[in-house]
């Protein structure tokens, strides 16, 4: 792991910063900093979002984004799903018909869409989509610019009712989990309060797969339920992996 970084709570973010990291969240859900050296969104160029008569900016990449959703798939509020229409060069792993919990079907689906891609490539995983792409890098092998592996939760860890058994996860193949080094830069943002993963458990994780922890606070899951919704510092790390 090349180190990690923190980032301060709210509190400590002048009205700039606040500004630049806004959500739409819960009330009560916390800000982070980032770098404001310079613009998170250097390059853009607008263009018309025609079923919503709106213009919107689109972030422009040389890598094509492909954004990997968690068990929950596509969901309409996601940052994910947000992200993915802000962006020029961006792909989706789609929803799965069957086999919902086969870990070795959901690498398949990520193998199928870096096919279709040419060129470079940064992965953008959340959740059991983090898992998946620790899958894929076992079983796969393509040139990869980087990954944003976000909220990666602990197969060792007791889940909620509502989230499969260790037992079902472990009969549909997703563990053991792979744990070696990435053959990419990795960047693995965690949560001080994730109810799916310790930021301990995180950490491991990062050390094992040779990435940077990024200790976003107390973000929850980084999910709808968390307040994300908007995740601006998703597109700022984009852009530093495809520096």
């Amino acid at each position: 792991m090349t180190g990690g970084r923190t980032f301060p709570s709210a509190e400590k973010l002048s009205s700039k910063e606040k500004c630049m990291t806004s959500n739409v969240k819960r009330q009560g859900a916390p800000d982070f900093n980032v770098d404001t050296t310079k613009s998170p969104w250097p390059k853009r160029q607008s263009s018309h979002r025609e079923s919503e008569g709106i213009e919107v900016d689109k972030l422009q990449t040389d890598a094509t984004v492909l954004i990997v959703p968690g068990l929950r798939e596509h969901v309409a509020e996601h940052w994910q799903t947000l992200l993915e229409a802000r962006l020029s060069k961006v792909r989706s792993v789609p929803p799965l018909e069957t086999d919902k919990l086969d870990c070795m079907a959901r690498v398949r689906a990520i193998q199928q869409q870096l096919e279709q891609i040419d060129g470079p490539v940064i992965l953008v995983a959340h959740s059991a989509g983090v898992l998946m792409v620790a899958h894929w890098a076992a079983h796969y092998s393509r040139p990869i610019k980087g990954a944003l592996l976000a909220a990666p939760p602990d197969l060792d860890a007791t889940w909620p009712a509502n989230y499969p058994s260790p037992e079902t996860l472990r009969s549909n193949g997703w563990d053991p989990l792979p744990k070696a080094p990435l053959p990419f830069r990795s960047l693995v943002a965690a949560s001080t309060n994730d109810h799916l993963a310790s930021l301990d458990a995180a950490t491991r994780l990062a050390q094992g797969w040779g990435a940077e922890l990024l200790n976003l606070g107390n973000v929850g899951h980084l999910n709808p339920a968390a307040g994300f919704g908007d995740w601006p510092m998703a597109e700022e790390l984009i852009l530093e992996l495809d520096r």
